[in-house]
């Protein structure tokens, strides 16, 4: 019976908590689904320490643990405080939870690794593999006479084939009888199958506990929603970070796992902006389809925030956040328009797929950051094995002469400049990729060709930008911004959230998602695409506490604002003025 001098989220999240401790008396394995602002940390935790006092210290005496596998090292420090890091928790990320099992397995490694992507030609040109030990550091393929060194994607691709092994799962199984998977639904896909396919499908294995919550899943290679009938479901049906204007939106969009809020007379506001009226021609290519133009989109956000100033929003960083899912403004406001149109996928830039965006902006700009800021720890790590040993005062003064000229062509010069320069600099050292792609790309003659690789033809664009371009990408990249794209603030909440939606991404269509919500019947072949798109929306609708705003730039159809007013109500759909 619900406790009624609680409120009604604490009601639901303790309904939740018997649930699960129950599975863990049990023995039984479960899945709990969370969703945004349930609190499904709090939950993960306090298993934890429900466990550490049922059974902590004979997992201790038996040399067992528990291990909570984690998205981010993040997730993983805050576990550690949390729990006062007990010797009967390991809190990893999946990397480190699977190298700490396969370290040890030097002989079937070896074995292995010739069958893994890449690595048949690395083991031809290096002569063989032999006695070398295999080894786990930084993530960089390497092979020498002593060590294999395996990148990220090798670690989980070797458990996944280890785990068809009797002998393998016996040693898991004995090192780790309960395993917590924290944020599952973007957990590597195929782990969680072969977890599915080795433990649950036998009977025989760990208890296995799922936390998270299939709707946010907005990563590529996550497992999203997972069912086995060995598996308890348990909802937690609370939201504790924002007010009913905006919980009740998110229960009409999700009716199998409705939300109650802490606070049910709690203002707040949940509004939709859209540009339909807009004369203008609107954009036709490809992904861009069906949006204004970027002076409009401009001018729009504009329009909306003084809107919203009026209506005493306030949008100081501390209290609002403006998050873009459209590239067409995005990259306007913040300055790397020029980047944009040097590729035709934004995920290469976005996610860092390209290689020298890669380098530039998880390498370099680090360390440039670190050097003027006179970090110099910082700096080397950010440069890795990029950098070279530094023996004598001189060879500090040429290094230090060399980062400072770096600094200075940063600032004025283009990406091809800052390149050229690190190509010749006899201090620093270019990625492979990244040095074969500049190899291959100064034999080729200076003018475009027709039948040029794709690479090619974002690498001369590229070149030509200004380089303040991608410390601006940096910046935003790293959310130093008032704006952001979502996949930049997974896990964030805000006072007030500004959406904007438009075109842009290859992979994003939102007007599409609404109208296919409206027929509540999704065709097989736009399955995945709908569920990409329902899980952004979603978590970007669910970030705020108080003040939701959503505009639309691209021109929403009939059947699609028919979706949003059964979801917010039609007061709250409010057309825009053509600007």
């Amino acid at each position: 019976m619900p406790d009624f001098s609680i409120n009604p989220a604490e009601n639901a999240a303790k309904e939740a908590l018997n649930h699960l401790y129950s599975c863990l008396d049990k023995n039984q394995s479960f899945v709990l689904e969370a969703g945004a602002g349930a609190g499904k940390t709090y939950s993960l935790i306090n298993a934890l320490q429900y466990l550490i006092s049922q059974r902590g210290a004979r997992l201790v005496r038996n040399h067992q643990q528990i291990a909570c596998i984690t998205f981010t090292n993040i997730a993983k420090n805050e576990i550690d405080a949390r729990t006062d890091r007990h010797p009967a928790i390991r809190s990893d990320t999946i990397h480190g939870f699977c190298w700490s099992l396969l370290k040890d397995m030097q002989p079937y490694l070896r074995n292995l690794l010739p069958s893994l992507k890449k690595w048949p030609e690395v083991i031809e040109e290096a002569g063989g593999l032999n006695a070398q030990s295999i080894d786990y550091d930084l993530g960089f393929l390497r092979l020498d006479d002593k060590v294999a060194s395996i990148r990220h994607d090798d670690v989980i691709d070797l458990m996944i084939e280890l785990l068809k092994q009797p002998k393998f799962r016996r040693l898991m199984i004995a090192r780790y009888p309960i395993i917590f998977i924290d944020e599952y639904q973007d957990t590597h896909a195929g782990f969680v199958e072969a977890l599915k396919a080795h433990y649950l499908d036998t009977g025989k294995g760990p208890l296995i506990g799922f936390f998270g919550d299939e709707w946010q899943k907005i990563y590529g290679d996550g497992c999203g929603k997972i069912a086995h009938d060995k598996l308890i479901m348990i909802g937690k049906k609370a939201n504790f970070r924002s007010v009913n204007a905006i919980v009740t939106p998110l229960n009409r969009m999700r009716p199998d796992l409705t939300q109650n809020v802490k606070d049910p007379d709690a203002a707040g506001e949940a509004i939709i902006f859209h540009s339909n009226q807009w004369s203008g021609q609107r954009q036709s290519r490809n992904h861009w389809k069906g949006d204004v133009s970027p002076d409009a989109a401009h001018a729009y956000l504009q329009y909306t925030r003084s809107a919203l100033e009026k209506s005493e929003w306030d949008f100081s960083p501390e209290k609002t956040k403006i998050l873009m899912l459209t590239h067409n403004l995005l990259a306007k406001e913040q300055g790397y328009q020029g980047i944009v149109s040097a590729f035709s996928n934004n995920d290469a830039f976005i996610k860092k797929e390209d290689p020298h965006i890669l380098y530039l902006v998880d390498v370099i700009e680090p360390a440039c950051s670190a050097f003027e800021a006179k970090r110099y720890g910082e700096m080397f790590t950010a440069l890795g094995r990029g950098a070279p040993p530094i023996g004598s005062l001189a060879e500090k003064i040429a290094w230090s002469d060399a980062f400072s000229k770096l600094i200075e062509i940063r600032k004025a010069g283009t990406i091809g400049q800052v390149i050229d320069y690190l190509r010749n600099c006899s201090i620093l050292k270019l990625p492979e990729k990244v040095e074969d792609r500049e190899r291959n790309f100064a034999k080729l003659p200076p003018d475009p060709q027709d039948d040029e690789p794709s690479w090619v033809t974002s690498l001369r664009k590229l070149r030509a930008i200004p380089y303040t371009e991608i410390v601006e990408l940096d910046r935003f990249i790293d959310g130093q911004t008032p704006f952001a794209t979502k996949h930049g603030v997974k896990g964030a909440e805000f006072e007030n959230v500004l959406v904007v939606i438009g075109r842009g991404w290859n992979q994003y269509n939102f007007e599409q998602m609404l109208c296919l919500f409206s027929n509540n019947d999704v065709p097989p072949d736009k399955q995945d695409a709908f569920v990409r798109n329902r899980n952004l929306f979603y978590v970007a609708c669910s970030r705020p506490k108080r003040r939701l705003a959503i505009l639309f730039t691209q021109e929403l159809s009939e059947l699609a604002l028919n979706t949003l007013s059964n979801w917010f109500g039609s007061s709250a759909i409010h057309a825009l003025p053509n600007l």
